[in-house]
């Protein structure tokens, strides 16, 4: 959704931090802002953002570009004041949701705005909404609702919202889901402001206290928080924050250095000669961040021959006696080969053991009303017909799935990535769920370890997507590792 354009006279003037820009504003323009476009109408978004946002943001671009989106996007927190004293901008108010809900809460009684809570455990944010409605007497808080839910859930929330008649929705689910959610949903939703709030409701609900005035008025409320959660909150602010700060020191850094060869090269030397250095450095950054992707690549290419070679190695008996159980029971060929979609369009063959009868396909038209899955793209049933009882146990288990390694040898595919369409599937592709035919494809996803077939599939591409904007090996790593239980519990398996 673009940035306010309503009234450009009056947006206020930003800042940039680690690639996320910042509007700067006070508490009491924050809630002018908000009250205006309550007043306004239309779908408007805000969010705040802290040190940990930022450090979310500075790793996902897709969070980053999320951001970038919504029309006004707040100063939380100390660590947002002290990044701008170290890139030596001018200190932003600490605009932060935890103190801006009561006087939100005050404009909301006086003008009749009706307030919706999502998220938090069961009953939080319903014992918030009691608490702020106790305090301040003639506000109305239409609905709320829990953060517990999934995305297939999320229509049925939207309308309920729709419903409550809100004018402005709280979304407090923690920081990069309430960003990603609202982005997501928030053509569905009819009120004029919605806004991701954090753990708000915990604190207005009495689960979690507040730090001492004292405390916050110092900067310190991180310390508050780390001692009430230190489970959940040490790796947030022990090695959030300095991470932080020692990335928004580089930063300083890329900026001095840039203005100074900017003023050397202008003073120095005339335009064209100035010109000319500029394009033989970007052509240098060029080709080492080519390099960069080059490694990437070849160390990817490298564990997939390494571990996929030594498991078809390994394997083989397994294999044989897996054939014979297939022959067993159903006649034709073990195997069954398919045309896939890979990397960026192109058509190849894909190996698995056959768990269907040899007629699977010639049946599939009279049974796609049966369809089980949502978008109409992909075709899963839980009680397939078409399945074998051997087949059925081999999908269950993935076994049906291990003859990809041929596929991931031949480098078609790799361990991890989007796993591969069928030609029949992109042609209802949009433009959007293309991009994730821009990775070669895997045997395995983050979407496979998260629910598999339980998942639908505008989530499944999204995963995909966030997969492939920040990808490394070491997160290749830890989805293999998490696709040892998932295979083993069969959740999410047809």
């Amino acid at each position: 959704m673009p940035r306010d354009t309503v009234s450009e006279s009056a947006k206020p003037s930003g800042f940039e931090i680690l690639g996320v820009r910042i509007d700067r504003e006070s508490m009491e323009s924050a809630l002018d802002w908000i009250e205006s476009r309550v007043t306004q109408g239309g779908r408007h978004t805000a969010q705040f953002v802290n040190a940990h946002c930022l450090n979310l943001a500075y790793r996902h671009r897709s969070y980053s570009r999320v951001l970038s989106r919504a029309d006004r996007v707040f100063a939380d927190g100390s660590g947002i004041r002290l990044a701008c004293r170290i890139l030596g901008l001018e200190q932003p108010d600490n605009v932060n949701g935890t103190d801006m809900l009561p006087l939100l809460c005050e404009r909301a009684a006086a003008n009749g705005l009706r307030l919706y809570f999502l998220g938090g455990a069961p009953s939080v944010a319903c014992y918030a909404a009691q608490e702020l409605v106790r305090h301040y007497p003639g506000l109305k808080v239409v609905g709320n609702s829990h953060g517990y839910f999934g995305p297939d859930q999320d229509e049925s929330v939207c309308a309920d919202i729709n419903r409550s008649g809100a004018d402005i929705v709280l979304v407090g689910m923690g920081a990069p889901r309430q960003e990603m959610w609202i982005d997501t949903n928030r053509q569905r939703i009819d009120a004029a402001l919605v806004m991701g709030v954090g753990g708000l409701f915990d604190f207005y609900s009495g689960r979690i206290p507040r730090a001492p005035l004292w405390m916050r008025r110092t900067g310190l409320e991180w310390c508050w928080r780390l001692a009430q959660e230190p489970a959940r909150m040490w790796r947030r602010y022990v090695l959030g924050n300095p991470l932080f700060i020692a990335r928004v020191a580089r930063e300083r850094l890329d900026r001095r250095f840039e203005e100074r060869a900017r003023e050397r090269l202008l003073s120095r030397y005339d335009r064209p000669f100035a010109l000319m250095l500029h394009r033989l450095r970007f052509a240098v950054s060029s080709a080492l961040w080519r390099a960069g992707i080059w490694a990437w690549h070849a160390a990817k290419r490298g564990l997939d021959i390494a571990a996929a070679g030594t498991l078809l190695l390994m394997l083989m008996p397994f294999f044989l006696a897996v054939a014979a159980l297939i022959r067993l029971e159903s006649p034709g060929p073990v195997l069954f080969r398919q045309k896939r979609v890979g990397l960026h369009g192109k058509l190849f063959t894909m190996w698995k053991f056959r768990s269907m009868y040899i007629d699977a396909e010639a049946r599939k038209a009279a049974l796609m009303a049966a369809n089980e899955m949502q978008g109409g793209v992909l075709f899963k049933m839980k009680n397939d017909p078409r399945i074998t009882r051997v087949g059925r146990f081999i999908r269950k288990a993935s076994i049906d799935e291990l003859p990809q390694l041929w596929n991931v040898v031949t480098g078609d595919m790799s361990l991890v990535g989007p796993r591969p369409p069928l030609p029949s599937e992109v042609a209802l592709y949009s433009l959007r769920d293309r991009r994730r035919l821009d990775g070669v494809p895997g045997i395995t996803c983050t979407w496979q370890v998260s629910g598999r077939s339980n998942i639908p599939f505008p989530r499944q591409v999204a995963l995909d997507v966030e997969y492939l904007e920040s990808r490394s090996l070491w997160r290749d790593l830890v989805i293999l590792l998490k696709t040892v239980p998932a295979v083993l519990t069969g959740r999410g398996a047809m």
